[in-house]
């Protein structure tokens, strides 16, 4: 497990009106769950088991401690025998994390000739959990819903890819975003309403001044660049004129220098995200690329061009995908192939995709670039391992954010790319290119996004829900005309809601 100390709670409901034999069953047979919970690999955060739950006065106080709680990410509830849901009713209504309802039952069969009515006394979450989903409506919570058995492997993926999106909306609360100037001019996308979403996803974004990232960068000792520059010779293929006795070593000798600024200034502020803009570069020499690319592949979140939405969607990616196979990384949709064959997408940036996607052994080049202004920067350079996964993408409508998400098919170029000294992916989206690109444009979905190989969509779906945000999803059972209709649906729905959460 790849939890970093944050747990799950797990509670269960009963009443005492069964007496202390029947409760002190409940209490074994809830160990037993959390046991059975625990024993697969479909779930990556301990479920820690809580004493059975009898009261409102119980209740209240777990979930004031969850609340409360900075390794508790989110509560695992299961009515157990019937629990009058009015007692739930004060906890429930303070409660602030993520909550999951796990429907399901101690055994797994019927023992069909030894019912009698002390079994059905003891076993009757079908009666207890009905009774709890009803005061979840009522109270109008947004949660997840599992049903079935512990022991299933698909229960147990299921509340696993909850747990993961937990765990990303875990990361974002009282996250810190440094922006490094501005935001590119005169786009539209990826400007956003910095307070919505401190309110909406806990996340504090400000903007630094590109000197003091500078200043950073030019407090970098020669030891620290030194150790840089060896890991830079060892991990990756690098370019002859970037070698030990290549004569652009000096180029690359900055870069591990900004890579050791930039890592210095995030690591004492704090800061779990950041961005950049080629237009606000101030004393720096170079736009930075491998340093971003490096430090996406340890954790971090990042947006270009300023890019904060993207930045916090990457970081949240990054952390409920940690420990998993595949990669999250900042992403653009560049240039189409319409044919001869499929049509397909090719995505890249000017420098900044991350290793993590990485098909094979990177290299490291230096190359000119067209706009910033500055010495030629360097980056690696690879093709994404094929393989399934998403993009996605956030955007400000101006009342709410939307998620903008489709799935993808990650596949090796039809040709090499020898002219193109930048990271790149090519991919088929779902459920072909038309039907894909015509409802992403119509959704506004933004041209910056997060591709994952290793967070399922599943648990994009649960983020969105916990975070209280609309999410758009292409698939490959997706058509122009039913997503039209699903957008205007989705229009009434958020504004309407909205509108009664703050009335």
């Amino acid at each position: 497990m790849c939890s970093d100390g944050l747990e799950v709670w797990f509670l269960t409901g009963s009443q005492e009106l069964y007496g202390e034999a029947t409760l002190r069953q409940v209490d074994v047979q809830s160990r037993e769950i959390v046991a059975l919970l625990n024993s697969g690999p479909e779930i990556d955060v301990p479920i820690v088991w809580k004493p059975v739950l009898t009261g409102a006065a119980g209740i209240r106080r777990a979930c004031l401690d969850a609340n409360s709680s900075d390794t508790c990410i989110g509560l695992m509830v299961w009515m157990h025998t019937f629990s009058p849901a009015k007692a739930w009713i004060a906890g429930l209504d303070l409660l602030r994390k993520p909550l999951l309802h796990l429907h399901t039952q101690a055994n797994l069969s019927l023992p069909w000739a030894e019912i009698d009515m002390d079994f059905m006394n003891l076993n009757q979450a079908a009666h207890g959990d009905r009774e709890f989903g009803y005061l979840q409506t009522r109270l109008a919570l947004r949660r997840k819903t599992v049903a079935g058995h512990a022991s299933d492997p698909v229960v147990r993926a299921r509340t696993g890819s909850w747990a993961r999106a937990a765990t990303g909306w875990h990361a974002v609360q009282g996250m810190r975003l440094a922006r490094f100037g501005d935001n590119m001019r005169d786009v539209a996308v990826t400007e956003g309403d910095k307070v919505e979403a401190q309110l909406r996803f806990g996340v504090s974004v400000n903007t630094y001044s590109i000197n003091e990232l500078v200043a950073a960068v030019d407090g970098a000792t020669p030891v620290a660049v030194d150790e840089i520059m060896m890991q830079y010779d060892n991990t990756y293929e690098v370019a002859p004129e970037l070698s030990p006795m290549g004569d652009r070593r000096e180029s690359l000798r900055y870069a591990a220098q900004v890579e050791v600024g930039l890592r210095s200034f995030l690591e004492v502020g704090k800061f779990d995200a950041f961005t950049t803009n080629f237009e606000d570069l101030g004393g720096l020499r170079q736009l930075p690329g491998i340093a971003v690319q490096r430090l996406m592949a340890e954790g971090y979140g990042f947006g270009a061009e300023g890019d904060w939405k993207t930045s916090l969607l990457v970081r949240a990616l990054k952390v409920m995908g940690r420990g998993r196979r595949g990669g999250t990384s900042f992403m653009e949709d560049y240039t189409y192939h319409l044919g001869p064959g499929e049509p397909k997408i090719l995505g890249a940036h000017m420098l900044e995709v991350c290793p993590s996607i990485a098909a094979g052994r990177p290299t490291v080049e230096v190359h000119p670039l067209s706009i910033g202004g500055r010495e030629d920067p360097v980056r690696l350079v690879f093709d994404a391992q094929p393989g399934k996964g998403f993009v996605v993408g956030l955007v400000d409508l101006g009342d709410r954010f939307r998620l903008v998400a489709n799935d993808i098919d990650i596949i090796p170029p039809d040709a090499p790319l020898p002219n193109l000294p930048v990271a790149r992916a090519v991919w088929k989206p779902a459920p072909n290119f038309s039907t894909s690109v015509e409802s992403w444009l119509t959704a506004g979905g933004p041209h910056h996004t997060a591709l994952s190989t290793a967070v399922d969509i599943e648990s994009l779906e649960d983020f969105a829900v916990i975070a209280g945000v609309e999410l758009t999803h292409i698939d490959i059972a997706t058509t122009t005309q039913r997503f039209r209709r699903e957008l205007q649906w989705d229009q009434a729905y958020y504004r309407l809601a909205q509108g009664l959460a703050r009335g």
